[in-house]
């Protein structure tokens, strides 16, 4: 058995965890512990105080009873908000707090596009347009290329939260771009355990959503790979090497 280890912001998309748990069909579980939100807005300071040390420590103690192998920060925003160098330091000072090895949601979009062996991206956001920005300059940042960003302005993880599979749908073709190689919706907040393969099929290439991701890398921090069509593309390729 595998225990991977999240840290929630509030409570909005968290019924993604046990759909995805189910979907993954194996001997993994993925224990969750909500952080404290603070202030729900799709803004730069609140992001930063989001994605605060002490509101990530907070956390952990309750992880490690859970047996969790590795933990990962399950928050796009609250992540990519502080920078490249800004989000490395935030899951080196969560590695120290839990004991465990950690990572993030944002670090988890970028070695999916990796093991994807995708470069060019397009951004379907539902933030504003000055944090989908922020987003795509962390992108940049990775070595990735984003040929478009699309944001579609919801001012809040709670108005995110309730999105359906038909409004995701539209939020992921009015980011697409023909010279993408995938696409990329960021926001835990966003429902899309149960959309992917629908998402994929209607756009004909990878989409990378935040949920799905986050639990990707967590089985990367664990050394584990499990094959579930279900779940998109991203659990179905086999690893690519990189040069």
């Amino acid at each position: 058995m595998t225990a991977l280890g999240f840290l929630y912001p509030g409570h909005f998309a968290e019924d993604d965890y046990p759909r995805i748990e189910q979907l993954l069909g194996s001997d993994i579980r993925l224990p969750l512990v909500h952080a404290d939100i603070g202030e729900d807005a799709h803004h730069e300071d609140a992001l930063r105080e989001l994605g605060s040390p002490e509101r990530l420590a907070a956390g952990v103690e309750e992880l490690r009873l859970s047996g969790a192998e590795a933990v990962v920060w399950a928050c796009t925003s609250g992540s990519f908000v502080y920078g490249w160098e800004g989000a490395h330091e935030q899951v080196r000072g969560l590695a120290r707090a839990a004991g465990l090895p950690a990572s993030s949601t944002s670090f988890g979009f970028v070695h999916a596009v990796r093991e994807i062996g995708a470069r060019r991206v397009a951004v379907a956001a539902t933030y504003p347009e000055d944090v989908a920005s922020l987003f795509a300059a962390f992108l940049k940042d990775a070595g990735l290329e984003p040929v478009s960003v699309h944001a579609a302005g919801a001012g809040t993880a709670a108005e995110a939260a309730t999105w359906d599979g038909d409004r995701v749908l539209a939020l992921a073709r009015a980011g697409d771009h023909p010279g993408a190689d995938a696409v990329l919706v960021p926001d835990t907040a966003l429902h899309t355990a149960s959309h992917l393969k629908t998402l994929e099929s209607a756009l004909g290439k990878p989409v990378l959503t935040a949920n799905q991701v986050t639990v990707w890398e967590a089985l990367r921090l664990a050394d584990r790979r499990v094959n579930a069509p279900q779940l998109g593309t991203l659990f179905t390729r086999e690893p690519v090497v990189q040069v």
